[in-house]
């Protein structure tokens, strides 16, 4: 059995909020509750859910960007937190990240060859200035862009094309693994389909892990060996891609698939999807038992008394639910 590339077990971020008022005391929010998996080389992991479950939280944290308050992430055996700085800025080759913005996180006064290439100038400063150039056009030309567009600036590209900049750049040192965070979100429909397939090339060509980060679960299906639905910083589901979307098992994913459209009018008519009442609580105050059950259509009162562990009821597929 191949060992894991990273393996994430227990994390938990938390930020203390100001409260409302001169003399309120601050509040915990914990954004990210005992998350726990593993990413194996070459796999593509989807992560899932509403907006402000904590998805993003969980991909920074996994990156030691932001600090966790519990849990560990091993890579390679190693585990990051223990890292002093100058280890894990010597591992950040092997580990990038592509932002959900493609334009802001592009800096404005570089030209697009030598953002490309700029981090060649910190892991590889025996290179020559020609020989970082060439690194750079070889690499615009795999994702898509013109050698002799190198000279030009972010404002001067589209949003799909700065995208494109962005995964050159996170690319041209051949990373481990790569972090998508909502990295097709801004993009029109035509430009994801683009994007998704360039980065399952990447995937194929290099090998190269992928956490990919999304609220689309169509695009998640498309990308995703294995899918990781989250809610309120908590994990819900993790299954295999085919077998959750054939069989999802948490009433949560059930309604995320039921709201997804397909392209059959008849079907859409004829379907009677699960539809969540209320908003998601606040995750200063989050519901006793399990988080999901004040949105849930078959909570039951054991649901109100007990949290529901992740167990698995058939192999490779975990779930939350006391009566999945």
């Amino acid at each position: 059995m191949t060992e894991p590339l990273m393996r994430i077990e227990d994390l938990s971020v938390q930020f203390r909020v100001a409260g409302r008022g001169l003399f309120a005391k601050s509040q915990q929010l914990s954004a990210v509750n005992r998350v726990s998996f593993d990413i194996n080389p070459g796999e593509t992991v989807g992560i899932v859910g509403e907006s402000g479950c904590g998805k993003s939280t969980l991909s920074r944290a996994i990156l030691n960007l932001i600090p966790a308050a519990g849990g560990t992430v091993h890579w390679e055996g190693a585990d990051l937190g223990t890292l002093d700085k100058k280890s894990m800025n010597a591992l950040r080759r092997d580990i990038q990240i592509i932002f959900q913005s493609p334009l802001a996180s592009l800096n404005p006064r570089m030209s697009i060859g030598d953002i490309i290439a700029e981090p060649l100038d910190v892991f590889e400063p025996e290179l020559t200035r020609q020989e970082r150039t060439q690194r750079a056009h070889e690499m615009m030309e795999v994702v898509g862009l013109r050698p002799d567009m190198a000279g030009r600036y972010p404002n001067e590209f589209s949003g799909g094309q700065c995208q494109r900049a962005s995964i050159a750049r996170a690319m041209i040192l051949q990373p481990k693994l790569l972090v998508c965070d909502e990295a097709v979100s801004a993009l029109d429909v035509s430009i994801k389909a683009q994007i998704i397939n360039l980065l399952k090339r990447l995937q194929r060509d290099t090998g190269v892990a992928i956490i990919f980060v999304s609220h689309d679960l169509a695009i998640v299906r498309q990308i995703s060996h294995r899918v990781l639905v989250m809610y309120l910083g908590k994990v819900m589901e993790l299954a295999p891609s085919n077998e959750l979307f054939a069989n999802p098992r948490h009433p949560y994913t059930k309604a995320l698939l039921d709201a997804v459209p397909r392209p059959d009018p008849a079907f859409e008519k004829a379907k009677s999807p699960t539809l969540l009442k209320g908003d998601i609580p606040s995750p200063l105050a989050p519901p006793s038992g399990c988080v999901f059950r004040t949105r849930c259509p078959v909570a039951k009162p054991n649901c109100i008394r007990v949290e529901p562990d992740l167990t698995e009821p058939s192999p490779a597929h975990k779930v939350a639910c006391h009566y999945a």
